[in-house]
């Protein structure tokens, strides 16, 4: 491995979560002008590591040496002073305030004087830096709040990149980005190398991480296994790093003919969002799994939210094969419809509640007694599906915000498999999580499907649509743009093509 020069030494890196060794003595280093892969199943240990790093967490025992010197940053903002920084898979600007407001966070000192705010000189730098960029189409007086979600990315990319850098930790950042907001990222992770600093870069897209990092460090069970030159490995290399033994190459289904019932499970017709949505009309069958693409910006996300009855300036029809309209979040999930949005810690979890909460919630009618509900009830319900769905927890009492990513998405589906659903819409339902949840996750679909139940499954991977429908409609520009039958046949092309 070529020598360079270290910029950060973890010395037996340990910290416990109550029984769990979230990390386990891991003793790595990071060196200058590299992009570092950090890979690992759900829950071995990685986002944990970085959050110690960047000053979200304290270690429990061990010690951080950067550049030479001891390492134990109070919080983000000490972690920012000591040139460390990082952006995650959800959103880090704060909402209700301006664009240079987000960009100078914990720097404002620098432009008060006598207790005074100059707002001004803040604006004028922070649109200068913009400028640099690249993004002079961003207003650093607005309020964050005006723009989308890849727009306010950009914003916390400049804020995380653009003093004077060390280290720059991007933790499953870009499965919550468009293509040409990964395409930023990925300059900048460069700029950042070839200047001398140093990326981590986390993502469970192994193939992504293959062609952008240098080297790549290989985490299980919350202990440091090996880091290994990009160039000489394969997936199924870092596959057998992350789970220590061969895997299954079966994720998907094994057949190639479209299968469902004759009965209806949702009829949808003329539905249109403005803006969003433009007189979309389809039929999901009993038995199907009928799978939705398009680029991030083509409707598919908000044609999940209008079928759960969530777009509140929805026009058309959406009903069930019983007849009932489906108008609201209340008549859709007492008419047997299961909804998991993409956004998975800001719309389909409550991170500070209990797992127990989480899964009861949308059963806590059926749980309910004449009065009262019974906690015994509620903890063996909970347990029950926690355990089907293979929960890596300390308990259903601990909060959903303590799960790792993977967990985060198995309570989500736990909940409605526990509520029996007829009808689940999934939103990217295997976002940011590692092969073997995937695999889980796409053999309990097949179960689902087995027992005449419906899935819309909404995606951006192309394979997983291809691997998973019986049917997929592809959008663009808030329309359907094309449509296909299961197919052995059928190629990734064929999807862009009508994509674009």
């Amino acid at each position: 491995m070529e020598e360079r020069q270290v910029v950060l030494r973890a010395e037996e890196i340990c910290k416990t979560f109550d029984i769990t060794k979230a990390v386990d003595h891991v003793s790595l280093q990071l060196n200058k002008g590299e992009i570092r892969g950090l890979i690992g199943e759900n829950g071995s240990g990685k986002s944990t590591f970085v959050s110690m790093l960047c000053g979200i967490l304290k270690i429990d025992s061990g010690a951080f040496i950067l550049d030479g010197a001891p390492y134990a940053p109070l919080n983000q903002v000490d972690a920012n002073y000591h040139g460390v920084s990082i952006v995650v898979q959800e959103s880090g600007t704060l909402s209700g305030l301006t664009v240079a407001e987000n960009i100078f966070l914990g720097k404002e000192d620098k432009y008060v004087k006598f207790g005074i705010k100059n707002v001004g000189k803040m604006k004028e730098d922070a649109n200068r830096i913009l400028k640099s960029y690249g993004y002079d189409f961003i207003d650093a007086s607005a309020m964050i709040d005006t723009y989308d979600f890849e727009t306010r990315k950009l914003v916390e990319l400049v804020k995380a990149t653009c003093f004077d850098l060390k280290i720059f930790v991007v933790d499953e950042t870009t499965t919550a980005l468009s293509q040409s907001g990964r395409e930023e990222l990925y300059k900048q992770m460069k700029r950042i190398r070839d200047e001398g600093g140093t990326v981590v870069f986390i993502s469970h897209d192994l193939q992504e991480v293959l062609d952008k990092t240098d080297t790549i460090s290989v985490f299980r069970d919350g202990q440091y296994i090996d880091t290994v030159n990009s160039a000489d490995m394969t997936e199924d290399d870092l596959k057998r790093l992350m789970v220590g033994r061969e895997l299954d190459e079966k994720y998907f289904r094994t057949d190639y003919t479209a299968s469902s019932m004759d009965e209806v499970a949702l009829s949808v017709e003329h539905v249109s969002v403005p803006g969003l949505l433009e007189d979309v009309s389809l039929t999901l069958k009993k038995g199907e799994i009928l799978g939705i693409g398009g680029l991030s910006e083509s409707g598919m996300h908000e044609l999940g939210k209008a079928l759960f009855g969530a777009s509140y300036n929805r026009s058309g029809t959406v009903k069930t094969g019983e007849g009932i309209s489906i108008d609201s979040i209340y008549t859709a999930i007492n008419s047997g419809i299961a909804y998991a949005s993409k956004n998975r810690d800001t719309e389909s979890c409550i991170l500070n509640q209990s797992i127990r909460d989480n899964i009861c919630l949308p059963s806590l009618s059926e749980l309910s007694g004449k009065v009262l509900i019974s906690d015994k009830v509620q903890n063996q319900f909970a347990q029950e599906y926690a355990e089907l769905m293979s929960v890596k927890m300390q308990g259903t009492d601990q909060f959903v915000s303590n799960l790792s990513g993977g967990n985060k998405q198995k309570v989500v589906l736990a909940r409605w498999i526990g509520k029996d659903s007829d009808i689940l819409i999934l939103d990217s339902p295997t976002r940011g999580i590692d092969i073997k949840v995937k695999a889980d996750i796409y053999a309990l679909m097949e179960k689902i499907k087995a027992k005449g139940k419906a899935i819309l499954m909404i995606s951006e991977e192309i394979m997983e649509l291809i691997g998973m429908s019986d049917r997929i409609i592809v959008m663009k520009d808030g329309r359907f743009s094309g449509e296909f039958e299961r197919s052995e046949l059928l190629s990734e092309e064929d999807i862009i093509k009508a994509m674009v």
